[in-house]
């Protein structure tokens, strides 16, 4: 399954990546390519987390 993220730079230089459509599914990194990857294995986390509930 395919899901939209965003990505921002905030005021201290840390990219902040959201899953608009998995309410509260953020993650960030020092690099744009670690924000990316960390929001992949925070969608992969939110998902399971709401399969087992």
């Amino acid at each position: 399954m395919k899901y939209r993220i965003t990505l921002q730079k905030d005021e201290d230089g840390i990219y902040v990546a959201r899953c608009p459509s998995l309410s509260g599914c953020i993650s960030q990194g020092k690099t744009r390519n670690e924000a990316l990857d960390n929001i992949k294995d925070a969608i992969v986390g939110h998902i399971q987390s709401l399969k087992k509930q």
